[in-house]
């Protein structure tokens, strides 16, 4: 059976994608920063809990160690974790931000690669935002311009270029960024809008179980691919 990982899976979107892929058939470990709310969330759902703290190393390392003891690969790995970083800006918050953000992708996309390598069919998908497109923070009919979130901005920007960087230097895994769509969550609560998640992990699952045949180095929402 396919073997995925999702970060930050207690809740939210990456809660929903795990109870897709499980839905689908898929070996599914959720993993979270906080043991409590990931064992629990995982016995909901009849996943497998992995502890895993995306601004961690050792957290990192061990998760993947877990995972290769199990079931020596990696099919699916869903990059969910991720922070918003709205209020007032300084250099702690930008730091917290980018490092759960954008150099969390690189922790845990480094540490997974020898498992994915191992598989067939490998997919990496980025929970990204067009927040960090240049082409819709710029556009007056898109949502995002008036969006006052520079960090989470600029982080998903980062976010999205190293999942292209990384689609080109690992052409036998797919790696798509996700535009997943404006989602009702924690993280937007203050801002009172969006779909629910459920919808948005349809569009992840999408990514999540393309074929051989399927594209890499993209950014994408449901109706395909974005500019950015």
């Amino acid at each position: 059976m396919t073997v995925a990982l999702i970060t930050g899976a207690n809740k939210g979107i990456g809660f929903e994608t795990a109870r897709q892929l499980l839905e689908l058939g898929h070996v599914v470990y959720l993993g979270a920063r906080d043991v409590e709310r990931g064992e629990k969330a995982a016995a909901e759902l009849g996943a497998r809990f992995v502890q895993l703290d995306v601004t961690d190393d050792a957290s990192v390392r061990n998760a993947l160690a877990t995972i290769d003891a199990a079931e020596g690969r990696l099919d699916i790995l869903v990059h969910n974790a991720g922070v918003l970083g709205d209020g007032p800006i300084d250099g702690p918050k930008a730091l917290r931000v980018f490092d759960t953000n954008a150099v969390g992708i690189v922790r845990v996309t480094e540490a997974a690669l020898p498992l994915l390598r191992k598989s067939s069919n490998a997919t990496v998908v980025t929970v990204s935002s067009s927040a960090g497109s240049f082409w819709a923070v710029n556009n007056p009919d898109r949502p995002e311009y008036h969006l006052p979130v520079a960090l989470y901005s600029a982080s998903k920007a980062a976010a999205t270029m190293l999942t292209i960087q990384y689609a080109k230097a690992e052409p036998s895994i797919k790696f798509n960024a996700l535009e997943p769509g404006t989602t009702a969550t924690d993280m937007t609560a203050a801002f009172g809008i969006g779909r629910s998640p459920e919808e948005s992990a349809e569009v992840v699952v999408r990514l999540a179980t393309l074929g051989p045949d399927g594209p890499t180095g993209t950014l994408q929402d449901e109706a395909g691919e974005l500019p950015w």
